[in-house]
Parts: C-alpha cells; sequence; structure tokens
C-alpha cells in the first residue's frame, strides 16, 4: 500500500468515526448537543481536523443522513426479500416505520432538518435511489404509476412516523394504520 492509500484510508476511517460519533450523539441527546467543539472532544481530534473533513455541522448532519438512508436501504430490501409479493409492501412499510422509531434524531436529519441533499433528481445520491426502489418494487404487479404510487405510500408512512414519533397519534394502533393504509392504497391483499 503506498503513503496515498494509506492516508485516503486513514482520511476515510477519521469520517466514518466522526459520522459515527455524531450520530451516537444526536440519537442520545438531540441534535443541539452535536457541535463541532462536541465532536472534536469525543472523537479524540482537533476542531480544525473535523473541519478538514466537513465544513460545519450541516455538513455533518447531511453525511449522518446519507448514512442513515443507506441503513434505511439496507432494512427496507431486507424486508422486501424475505416477504412474499402479497406482503412485499406490508413489509417495507413496517420496516420503514420501524426504522423511524428506533433511529429518532436519523430520521430527523433524513427528512426534517434542512439540507442539500436532492430527492426525486438525477443528482439523487444512491441510498435515496436504493430506499425508493425498494418501495417500487414492493408495489404490487399492475400499479399504474408506480413512482407516483410509492411517492404517496412514502409521504404516508412518513406522517405516521412524525406523528408517532411526536406522540400525536397512540403507539398502540400503528399496525392497524398500517394496514389501512395499504388496503386504501394498494389493495386488501397487503
Amino acid at each position: 500500500m503506498t503513503v496515498s492509500e494509506r492516508r485516503a484510508r486513514e482520511r476515510a476511517e477519521r469520517e466514518r468515526l466522526i459520522v459515527r460519533v455524531a450520530r451516537e450523539l444526536a440519537e442520545s441527546e438531540g441534535w443541539d448537543a452535536v457541535t463541532v467543539r462536541r465532536l472534536a472532544d469525543r472523537v479524540e481530534y482537533s476542531q480544525p481536523v473535523l473541519y478538514s473533513h466537513f465544513q460545519g455541522k450541516a455538513a455533518i448532519v447531511r453525511a449522518v443522513a446519507l448514512n442513515g438512508f443507506t441503513d434505511l436501504a439496507r432494512q427496507l430490501h431486507a424486508a422486501r426479500e424475505t416477504a412474499s409479493s402479497r406482503r412485499a409492501l406490508r413489509a417495507v412499510s413496517a420496516a420503514y416505520l420501524r426504522f423511524a422509531a428506533e433511529h429518532p434524531a436519523v430520521y430527523e436529519a433524513m427528512f426534517e432538518m434542512p439540507s442539500d441533499v436532492p430527492f426525486a433528481s438525477d443528482d439523487t445520491p444512491e441510498p435515496l435511489r436504493a430506499c425508493f426502489a425498494a418501495f417500487t418494487s414492493a408495489l404490487p404487479a399492475g400499479t399504474r404509476d408506480i413512482d407516483l404510487a410509492a411517492e404517496v405510500v412514502w409521504s404516508a408512512l412518513h406522517g405516521l412516523a412524525a406523528l408517532a414519533r411526536d406522540g400525536r397519534i397512540p403507539p398502540q394502533h400503528q399496525d392497524a394504520r398500517l394496514d389501512l393504509l395499504l388496503s386504501r392504497l394498494a389493495g386488501k391483499n397487503q
């Protein structure tokens, strides 16, 4: 391994560490607790080192969001692969809601905090495309306007996730809500 390859590997490892620690700190204490100074202390690098990787908190939040989309895509596709065709959309939707409930700060970075991550465009990063593909592939065969249908399902799930997280709807009825939503949007076989 050349010196430049080693340096590149070490740089990538530092970036992964910064993102992991930011994610952990946000999940345990909220995004207000995530500051460059606090991250520098936690990862044991100076603030200038952090700034050499990320221009500031917004860039760190963006990296956490992209990391979250990678994790979400993996979970959605795993759910899709283990379900029958008839139950695929239910499995993917349940995995989405589970991810949102288990990772509220990451979910917030992905969908609710200001971000320059492009959605639904030619510049959309691959992890977001993979999440969307999990929904389109789970919709019943013959679904008209499959991209539009996937957007509606995703939007409705986001609403359920956000309302449940904020305590605006009782958590004990989440499965019933999901069943009702899917029976209305995708047919009774979901």
